[in-house]
């Protein structure tokens, strides 16, 4: 997976997305911010979700759904390949 344009973002404190390059904004919630930290010092989804379960209070098989989501989501905004 290909982490480069995620490097470039700035994420906010509340969850704005700011890419530099494109001038583009986004908006994301906690746990998207967490995934994005986590895909920026270059962890794997499975990695991301072992982490993640350790904070959130979530089935693990909810937790993948939604990670695996979120990362389509990064895709389809062409900020991961």
């Amino acid at each position: 997976m290909n982490t480069e344009k995620l490097v470039n973002l700035a994420v906010s404190d509340t969850g704005f997305i700011f890419d530099p390059t494109t001038g583009q904004t986004y908006n994301t919630n906690a746990l998207g911010m967490e995934i994005i930290r986590l895909l920026k010092k270059n962890c794997d989804p499975p990695q991301i979700i072992e982490k993640l379960l350790e904070q959130y209070a979530v089935s693990a098989n909810e937790l993948e759904l939604d990670v695996m989501d979120y990362i389509r989501n990064l895709k389809n905004f062409h900020l991961l390949s």
